[in-house]
């Protein structure tokens, strides 16, 4: 008898909802054949914090998964918001190219009033998104997501407040545990799989994943981007492959042979085209589900959903 396909699940932006990933984890368990879901690899797109209440204790739900579940792999990506959280706290690796962190301000110095970029203990050598992630915005409503900022752009204010400190405060650096540091810098920019089966209407079909927070970009050579990814290369003022929007959105021309499938959170979208997934339908939002894809069959299972007895 052939083998059965690894059961490969990939879970959208948590944003701080603890409540949300408790109920999403329950009903994965009860959705999936337990022997399936003990085994399975389980690939977290990133924006693990900022925006909802309990970032703190969705880190702590995050780095108990392989003591809970020692057969399962767990790939646990970088998102845009959890990378400015490590460039505060002084865990992202030093440019490879010898330049220092502070170069990136550079190419965004025209934002730096309105966005009021953190100038407190530690800037003179941190990545520009460090410096937004604990800024303190001029502005107090975003008009494109509908809400109040959070203290910064990023809305990172709810992640101090899970730490127990005040937003923009340096105290942070000190308030946040030696084992999220650690879980922090060891997140990956960028995850590959070679063989992972997928449901086609051609049947069952063996693929290579690609998985990255926002996507690969348009035009540009493939392996190219995925080296800048592997090495965590820090020289760049904005990660495209972690805060891109339009650019990032569909597959690259080049992997367009429908063998290979790029599985994306970070758009506040769900959006499933061919070999194209983007998982995040909670965006962040308090009243919009944590949602996750199971490969090979493409189920998406919602923290909302009614599965767990």
């Amino acid at each position: 008898m052939a083998q059965k396909p690894r059961t490969v699940i990939c879970v959208g932006d948590i944003h701080g909802y603890k409540s949300k990933l408790n109920n999403l984890w329950l009903n994965l368990q009860s959705a999936i054949d337990p022997s399936e879901f003990s085994s399975a690899l389980v690939i977290f797109l990133g924006d693990y914090c900022d925006r909802g209440p309990e970032t703190r204790k969705v880190i702590d739900f995050l780095i108990s998964l392989p003591e809970k579940h020692p057969d399962q792999t767990h790939v646990f990506l970088a998102g845009n918001h959890d990378f400015a959280f490590s460039g505060f706290l002084g865990l992202l690796p030093r440019p490879s190219d010898g330049s220092d962190l502070k170069d990136t301000w550079k190419e965004y110095e025209g934002s730096e009033e309105r966005e009021g970029w953190y100038r407190g203990e530690g800037f003179e050598d941190m990545h520009l998104q460090g410096r937004r992630w604990a800024g303190k915005i001029k502005a107090t409503f975003n008009s494109v997501k509908g809400m109040a900022y959070k203290g910064s752009i990023y809305d990172a204010g709810s992640t101090f407040e899970s730490y127990g400190v005040p937003h923009g405060s340096s105290d942070l650096m000190k308030a946040v545990p030696e084992s999220h540091k650690k879980f922090l810098t060891n997140m990956v920019w960028v995850h590959e799989e070679d063989d992972v089966c997928i449901d086609t209407e051609e049947g069952l079909k063996h693929c290579k994943l690609i998985a990255v927070h926002a996507g690969l970009e348009k035009g540009n050579n493939v392996e190219e981007q995925l080296k800048l990814l592997r090495a965590k290369d820090t020289s760049i003022s904005k990660i495209q492959h972690l805060s891109g929007r339009k650019n990032v959105w569909d597959i690259p021309q080049e992997l367009d042979d429908k063998h290979t499938v790029v599985v994306s959170g970070h758009h506040g979208k769900l959006h499933i085209d061919g070999m194209r997934l983007i998982i995040d339908e909670g965006g962040g939002f308090p009243d919009k589900p944590v949602a996750a894809i199971v490969l090979p069959s493409k189920k998406i299972i919602r923290d909302t959903d009614n599965l767990s007895s």
